[in-house]
């Protein structure tokens, strides 16, 4: 990867809908060589999809909540068994594997508490817990999907 190709992936991460031949001038390339530099960062994985992100005010999703778990069970056969609970689950937008106290983080995303009480009986008669602990966010202040190029 050189400049380009960084400035490239930059542009595609504030509106991946950008014209092929606008980003091509805005990196300083010719569109067929931006195109090519595009499709092979998508064959090399460094860009795995193109996404619409929503709004979850506006679809009645503003309840964000911070789910601990801890578990006595290390072994790798039911970590496999906890993650295919976890893909179960739309409302599990995000799923972490910790160090420390806390042996996985899931980020939930519902629309009021009464969902995610609901959202956290299921979880809990689908697989066996130690210690679950929820911590909702009170207020989004940054939100990204830009990683820092």
């Amino acid at each position: 990867m050189d400049d380009i190709d960084i400035k490239i992936l930059r542009h595609l991460q504030k509106d991946s809908r950008v014209p092929a031949a606008e980003l091509a001038e805005l990196v300083g390339c010719s569109r067929t060589v931006c195109w090519r530099r595009i499709k092979s960062m998508e064959d090399a994985g460094i860009i795995q999809s193109h996404v619409t992100l929503l709004n979850r005010e506006k679809l009645d999703l503003g309840v964000t909540v911070f789910v601990n778990v801890k578990t006595s069970d290390h072994d790798p056969d039911w970590l496999t068994q906890f993650a295919q609970v976890v893909n179960k689950f739309p409302e599990i937008t995000e799923f972490y594997r910790m160090s420390g106290d806390v042996d996985y983080l899931l980020k939930v995303v519902v629309p009021d508490i009464a969902s995610y009480d609901n959202f956290y009986r299921r979880l809990i008669q689908s697989i066996n817990l130690s210690d679950v602990s929820s911590n909702f966010a009170m207020e989004e202040i940054k939100f990204t999907t830009a990683l820092p190029l």
